[in-house]
């Protein structure tokens, strides 16, 4: 009898003790629930934040470049503190929120001249985000790792060199869209962007990382920072490093600038309505448009040697072309040469059906002759080709309406008199191996021609042309820039805008533009920077691997 009294004893406690047990695992778990919470809306917070800060200081936004030294502090402390979900959720919220405030023009480019509607369009802008948040994704995911596995001292350059690597891969992978990043944001700071002929604007991107990640371990660790005056000694040297190489490479290059060549170049802004540009019965209005004002710039004491017209300044096939006589007949009265944007055609060697079609530039003489074409090497995807088109087939009438491009070949520069023209056709200026390429083929001079009217007035007209602004300053080379509606622009080889048009509006002008011959260290070598982050990147990952088996 008692033992049976002790048996329901002991089990009338285990009851008790269950009972207190399951109580406190239900209270810690609603604190940690309560506390997951918190924090994963303090992190998203934080993402806000960087992503305002983001906005702000780069160009097309606010343009305010000093908020770029901090403005990613907050999302690396949310990297940090959160747990791995967490992190994912911030690095995906604060890229897609980012590229959608970059790259919100795109409805309109879709929607306006595409014709596609909002339901469509809208999807597509966010789909575009999501998959350029992935590089978010993947930068946080390797932050976590290498804060777990190394120092502070040594994270202070992974983690640049991570950010470095996300934007090489997104430069080039599924064709690349290396849209606005980072070091762009400089190209108002002439003392710390002419570092930018040796590494490239992936260079400035690096710098302006590893400030944020030394204010965000400060701000992380405070007073208990490990090795924290020897980080911040080592933030400082490459500041003055490079503060001193761009003062006295500036210097050094206004010397140069004064003993350069010329070669004066009148450029021309149409000012072409996009919706009109392709319609045959507009052709005649456009090129009387264009052969107006380059008239105007004709009626000057010193009259320019190259006249300039926008990316498909020519909406139709020249050859054969009864606008190609006005044209011709302009060029030999006022004995100049013409480079100008235009669509053309070469028959196949098969067939005469197998057709090749090219967003190109022609070179005409003085005699009103096409001596020179050269074609788009880097074609925008879905807008001029369709990618996987064998495999995608419902996609292919999305372009029809375009045309089906074929990319040509970085190869002989054009020449007008002591110039080798480089000739860079739309958002080729985005991508600083283009240019390097025709640097390499021997250009002295770059030009843009492009027909940003697909824009509308948002932020994109300013975006490209600061990205163009670096091109000149990687490759030492002056960008002359003609587009359609704007903004078309002379910059030198120190990333300086000499004069540039207002939107929307028809716009003439000419300058004696620089012509450079030497090839700057970025050119030679330099562009390996970005690849070498990558590979440093790589090697602290097997490193990390090892240490996690032997843990």
């Amino acid at each position: 009898m008692q033992s049976g009294q002790a048996v329901l004893a002991t089990l009338s406690n285990f009851g008790y003790y269950s009972q207190l047990m399951t109580n406190r695992k239900e209270k810690k778990g609603i604190k940690s629930f309560t506390a997951a919470t918190i924090g994963t809306g303090h992190g998203l917070l934080a993402s806000c934040v960087t992503i305002a800060l983001l906005w702000l200081a780069l160009p097309g936004g606010g343009g305010f470049w000093p908020l770029l030294a901090v403005a990613c502090v907050p999302f690396l402390v949310s990297i940090h503190r959160g747990s791995r979900r967490q992190v994912f959720l911030f690095a995906l919220f604060c890229g897609t929120v980012h590229f959608l405030i970059q790259l919100y023009w795109i409805v309109f480019v879709i929607g306006h001249y595409g014709g596609l509607p909002l339901y469509f369009s809208v999807p597509a802008l966010i789909l575009l985000c999501l998959y350029l948040a992935i590089y978010f994704v993947l930068f946080a995911q390797l932050v976590r790792c290498f804060v777990a596995r190394f120092s502070p001292f040594t994270c202070l350059w992974l983690i640049p060199s991570a950010w470095v690597a996300m934007d090489y891969l997104r430069s080039f992978v599924f064709s690349g869209f290396p849209w606005m990043d980072l070091g762009y944001g400089m190209v108002n700071v002439p003392l710390l962007l002419q570092l930018a002929d040796i590494f490239g604007h992936y260079g400035l991107t690096f710098i302006i990382v590893l400030f944020n990640s030394f204010f965000a371990f400060c701000l992380l660790y405070g007073r208990n920072l490990q090795g924290r005056r020897q980080m911040a000694m080592a933030v400082c040297l490459v500041l003055f490093c490079g503060v001193s190489y761009s003062a006295w490479r500036l210097q050094k290059l206004d010397l140069q600038l004064e003993k350069a060549g010329r070669l004066h170049v009148g450029v021309v802004q149409g000012n072409i309505d996009q919706g009109q540009k392709w319609n045959p019965a507009r052709q005649g209005t456009t090129v009387k448009t264009y052969l107006e004002q380059s008239a105007l710039l004709m009626e000057g004491i010193t009259r320019p040697d190259l006249l300039l017209w926008p990316e498909t300044a020519l909406p139709f096939f020249p050859p054969g072309h009864p606008l190609f006589i006005p044209i011709s007949g302009f060029l030999q009265d006022k004995e100049v040469v013409l480079l100008t944007g235009s669509p053309w055609f070469e028959r196949g060697e098969v067939t005469a059906e197998d057709l090749q079609v090219f967003n190109s530039s022609l070179l005409f003489n003085t005699d009103g002759k096409i001596v020179s074409m050269t074609a788009k090497s880097h074609l925008v995807p879905f807008g001029e080709y369709v990618p996987l088109k064998r495999y995608l087939p419902f996609i292919a009438p999305l372009v029809e309406g375009v045309g089906d491009f074929i990319p040509g070949k970085i190869e002989n520069p054009p020449a007008c008199k002591n110039s080798r023209i480089g000739v860079l056709i739309c958002f080729e200026s985005i991508f600083p191996d283009i240019s390097r390429k025709w640097v390499d083929a021997g250009a002295n001079i770059l030009v843009n021609i492009t027909n940003d009217a697909w824009y509308g007035r948002s932020s994109a007209p300013h975006q490209t042309l600061a990205m163009t602004r670096m091109r000149a300053v990687e490759t030492r080379r002056s960008v002359v820039r003609s587009a359609n509606t704007g903004f078309s622009a002379f910059v030198d080889p120190a990333g300086r805008v000499l004069e540039v048009s207002p939107l929307f509006v028809p716009w003439q002008s000419s300058r004696r533009a620089v012509l450079m011959e030497e090839r700057t260290l970025f050119v030679r070598g330099g562009f390996a920077f970005a690849p070498a982050c990558l590979i440093v990147v790589l090697g602290a990952l097997i490193i990390c691997a090892r240490k996690r088996k032997t843990h």
